[in-house]
C-alpha cells in the first residue's frame, strides 16, 4: 500500500535536457507521458513540469540549477528513487501552495462534488490524490457518507467541512489524513474507525477542549487526543468505534459495544494502567440499532467512559460510565 503524497527532494544541477532524459522518457517508456504546462504558476525561481500518464496518472516536477521536487502519484523515476521524501509542511511555502494549487484543482475537475468543501479537500488532498487510495477514500465519502448510516453525502462533507475549516488539526494534518489510508481496496471498517477520531475531535472543541493528537505514552503506545481545558487541566482520550451488527459477527448492538470495547480496553488501555478516557463513538449504528445500546446502556470494560451517537447535524446522544473529567453535553 503506498503512502500519502509525498515530496521528494533532489539537490544538485537540473536542466531541461536532464529532465527530459531522466525524468520525462523514464515515465513515457514505463506508462506512455505527456509534457504538460503547469495549470498554474510555479515559484519564480524554479522551472516547472506537469506531467499525465496514459493510466490517469500525474506528477509535478520543479527544479533550478541547484534543486528539485517531484510530487506524484505515480512510478518514481529512477533518477529519484534515493531521494529523501517530504510532507507538505516541510518543503518551502511557495513551493507547498503552488503544488497544492495544482492537486486541487485536479481533484476538482475529476471529483466537482467537493468542489464546495474547500477545508475537506485540502486536509485530505495527500489521500485524496494517492497512488494507490484516490479512488477508495474519494469513494468513501461519496457513496458512504464518511461513515453515517442514514445519511446524505451532503450532510457527512458539511459536517467534516464545518469541523476542519477551525483548522485545529492542521498542525497533524498528514498523520491524521493518513489514517484513512491509501489502499487500492476500500476497507470500511479501518475508514470509519479513523472518521470516529474526529468525531470525538469535534466533541472535545465544541465543549471547549484543547486538543493535540497522537500522545506518546511510556507503554511505547501512541494516545488518540490530549485534551486541555482553558484553566490547564488536561486529559488523555481515547477512541473506539464499534462497526454495526450486519458487518460483524456479534449477535446483537450491546455484544457489537462490549466485544470492541473490551478489545481496546484489555490491551492499549490496560497496558497503559489507567488515567485514559475511552470515547466509544456509536456513530456507525442506525436508530434501532443505537437505541437499544441506550436503553441498555451496557458496561464497557472501561472507566472513566463515554458512549455517544454523533450525527451530521451535530446532535449528540449517548451516556457516561465512571467519573468523567471531561465536561460533554449528551442528550
Amino acid at each position: 500500500m503506498a503512502r500519502p503524497l509525498r515530496f521528494r527532494y533532489a539537490p544538485g544541477r537540473w536542466t531541461e535536457d536532464r529532465v527530459v532524459g531522466q525524468i520525462y522518457r523514464d515515465l513515457d517508456r514505463n506508462l506512455g507521458a505527456t509534457r504538460r504546462r503547469p495549470w498554474f504558476k510555479q515559484p519564480d525561481r524554479y522551472a516547472g513540469e506537469r506531467f499525465e500518464m496514459d493510466n490517469g496518472d500525474i506528477a509535478l516536477f520543479i527544479w533550478n540549477d541547484e534543486e528539485a521536487y517531484w510530487l506524484g502519484n505515480t512510478e518514481t523515476p529512477e533518477a529519484l528513487w534515493r531521494t529523501e521524501k517530504y510532507n507538505f509542511s516541510d518543503v518551502p511555502d511557495d513551493v507547498s501552495r503552488w503544488a497544492t494549487r495544482e492537486l486541487t484543482a485536479q481533484l476538482h475537475d475529476e471529483s466537482p462534488w467537493l468542489e464546495p468543501y474547500p477545508a475537506l479537500s485540502w486536509f485530505f488532498l495527500p489521500v485524496f490524490l494517492s497512488k494507490d487510495g484516490r479512488e477508495t477514500t474519494r469513494a468513501f465519502f461519496d457513496e458512504h457518507a464518511a461513515g453515517f448510516p442514514d445519511a446524505t453525502r451532503e450532510e457527512a462533507l458539511e459536517f467534516y467541512e464545518s469541523f476542519l475549516r477551525t483548522r485545529v488539526l492542521d498542525e497533524w494534518r498528514e498523520v491524521m489524513a493518513g489514517k484513512l489510508g491509501t489502499s487500492e481496496y476500500l476497507d470500511l471498517t479501518r475508514m470509519t474507525a479513523t472518521m470516529g477520531e474526529f468525531n470525538v475531535g469535534h466533541l472535545l472543541v465544541e465543549a471547549g477542549y484543547e486538543i493535540e493528537p497522537e500522545i506518546d505514552v511510556s507503554t511505547g503506545h501512541a494516545i488518540d487526543y490530549r485534551a486541555e481545558r482553558p484553566d490547564g487541566e488536561a486529559a488523555l482520550v481515547e477512541v473506539t468505534r464499534p462497526t454495526p451488527t450486519g458487518q460483524r459477527r456479534a449477535g446483537t448492538p450491546v455484544a457489537a459495544v462490549r466485544d470492541t470495547a473490551a478489545t481496546k480496553s484489555e490491551g492499549q488501555l490496560e497496558e497503559h494502567g489507567g488515567g485514559v478516557v475511552l470515547f466509544v463513538d456509536c456513530s456507525s449504528f442506525p436508530d434501532d440499532e443505537w437505541q437499544s445500546i441506550l436503553a441498555e446502556r451496557p458496561e464497557v470494560h472501561h472507566r472513566p467512559a463515554v458512549v455517544f451517537r454523533l450525527r451530521p447535524s451535530g446532535r449528540i446522544e449517548g451516556y457516561t460510565k465512571g467519573s468523567v473529567p471531561i465536561d460533554i453535553q449528551l442528550s
